[in-house]
């Protein structure tokens, strides 16, 4: 239980970070902060991002087999950036309507579960 809780805050606080890290690329598309000062959008990116915090740490806290969770560090980072890029190109698809995804993106997307299998293979 402790993975799927792990595995669950992960995606919700990826779902964060992308817009912390991209949602103010969206608002300027909208014109929304065209007229922002950078000072601004890196501190409504910073607001946005306690939130992932909020969730990333725990996760891993949870997650890590030296609190009694079921991943290694390893695992755990491995985890993080599959479910990271896949959220991303999610609201990528979703949200930036302009994006589309290609064949070597698919081939990326490939090596990542490859090294998702990697990780956990004994």
């Amino acid at each position: 239980m402790r993975g799927i809780w792990t595995i669950l805050m992960l995606i919700c606080s990826n779902v964060f970070m992308t817009f912390a890290w991209y949602g103010h690329l969206k608002l300027n598309e909208m014109k929304i902060s065209t007229g922002w000062p950078l000072i601004l959008v890196i501190l409504f990116s910073w607001g946005i991002a306690f939130f992932e915090y909020c969730l990333t740490v725990p996760a891993n806290r949870i997650g890590f087999s030296g609190n009694g969770g079921p991943f290694n560090l390893l695992q755990l980072k491995v985890i993080q950036e599959a479910i990271s890029l896949t959220v991303f190109t999610l609201i990528v698809l979703f949200v930036f309507k302009g994006q589309s995804i290609h064949w070597n993106h698919l081939v990326a997307f490939g090596c990542l579960v490859l090294a998702v299998f990697f990780a956990f293979l004994k």
